[in-house]
């Protein structure tokens, strides 16, 4: 029987595929190499398109910021320009206020009641003065309270004539100025029964604010 030497085959064989193997693995790695270049590229497009949303998002948000600063400036400047005309109309309506008050207060004084000082806060008014008696002071109260601009008087303060050491009692009274919507034809404010304020006649002494020089 004749006898074959498989040997030198089994060597090429094995040879062979090692020589397989290795193309196999090369071709592996390489794949994996270029997979992983296309991977890297594409995160790196990924990252750079999202680095330009953010510097597009970035320029609209400080487009944004101006805008709001200027409609923050617009809101100040029209607050400031609302508050003046706010003084404005104030002091508008006011002026007549003004005017009746010193009217009123040359209405209301009775005789023997000298006043040295009128202080206004808001619709508050405080006057303070010398009278030849109390019961001068209290005319003037009644007279505050039938008034049809001012009303709700408060003595705060009074001392009798010994106290003062000048012959005049000395007080201090506070009312509040109230406000008439309509008026007579004549300028003459009218209460809420509708009569028009009765104003002192040419014969009638009408008393001034001023302080007067005693004898």
């Amino acid at each position: 029987m004749a006898r074959i030497n498989l040997l030198p085959w089994r060597e090429a064989e094995r040879k062979r595929r090692q020589r397989d193997f290795a193309g196999a693995a090369l071709a592996a790695l390489a794949a994996a190499g270029l997979l992983a270049l296309a991977v890297h590229f594409q995160m790196e497009a990924t990252i750079a398109a999202q680095q330009g949303r953010n510097q597009y998002l970035q320029s609209q948000i400080a487009a944004l910021d101006v805008q709001i600063k200027k409609i923050k400036d617009l809101e100040a400047t029209k607050a400031n320009l609302i508050a003046r005309m706010n003084v404005i109309q104030a002091l508008q309506t006011s002026r007549p206020e003004v005017v009746h008050l010193f009217d009123e207060l040359v209405i209301t004084v009775p005789e023997g009641i000298f006043l040295t000082k009128v202080e206004q806060t808001g619709k508050s008014v405080i006057v303070e003065g010398q009278a030849q008696s109390n019961a001068r002071v209290s005319s003037f109260m009644r007279n505050i309270e039938s008034s049809a601009w001012v009303g709700n008087p408060a003595l705060q303060l009074i001392e009798n004539k010994d106290q003062t050491g000048t012959g005049l009692s000395r007080f201090r009274l506070r009312f509040e100025q109230r406000q008439v919507g309509a008026e007579g034809e004549d300028g003459a404010a009218k209460p809420p029964g509708g009569k028009p304020g009765v104003r002192p006649s040419a014969s009638t002494p009408a008393n001034s604010a001023r302080p007067q020089k005693q004898t």
